[in-house]
């Protein structure tokens, strides 16, 4: 499953970095996906936002295991 969230997240990555952040994977537990919000998204007001709304709802899409997305 891991691999999997990383090409997820791959196909996510550039709209992060084109506002200046990134996202790194630490971890997927359970289901759980475990990220670090990187550069401009580490700092931003809406990365809660950006977490849930944007990375967590991709990758439910995307895959069928991942419950949720937390920020480490």
């Amino acid at each position: 499953m891991k691999e999997q969230v990383e090409a997820a997240l791959a196909k996510i990555r550039p709209y992060l970095q084109r506002d200046g952040g990134d996202v790194e994977l630490v971890d997927v537990e359970n289901g759980v996906v475990k990220v670090r919000l990187k550069g401009a998204c580490g700092g931003c007001p809406m990365a809660t936002v950006t977490l849930k709304q944007g990375i967590e709802r991709t990758l439910k899409q995307l895959i069928a295991d991942v419950k949720e997305v937390v920020a480490v």
